[in-house]
């Protein structure tokens, strides 16, 4: 079977991909309909839209907890934060040792 190239071949939009991205994100029904702003329309189903809707989220919650930070710092200047070296050491051979192993497989 033959099939004819009638169309022209789409090219990527990266503003579109956004686009279409950030309104996926946010539908949550079994099966979405988008459709950007140069008419292309798009059908994705519940799980991809799921995917997308946590990917948003991820990417927008923060990477570093600052209460935690900000209590390491008060410890440190009141001389209250220990260094256990023996933790730390333990835990950089494991890491090395993970390493190690991945390389090998």
């Amino acid at each position: 079977m033959k099939i004819d190239k009638t169309g022209k071949p789409l090219t990527p939009s990266v503003t579109g991909e956004s686009s279409v991205r950030a309104t996926t994100a946010r539908a949550s029904n079994s099966q979405s309909s988008v459709t950007d702003s140069s008419g292309t329309s798009v059908h994705i189903g519940s799980t991809t839209a799921q995917l997308l809707s946590m990917e948003s989220s991820v990417a927008s919650s923060p990477v570093v907890d600052s209460t935690k930070v900000s209590e390491i710092k008060q410890a440190i200047s009141e001389g209250r934060f220990k260094v256990n070296s023996g933790v730390v050491a333990d835990r950089l051979i494991n890491s090395v040792q993970d390493l190690i192993s991945a390389s090998n497989h």
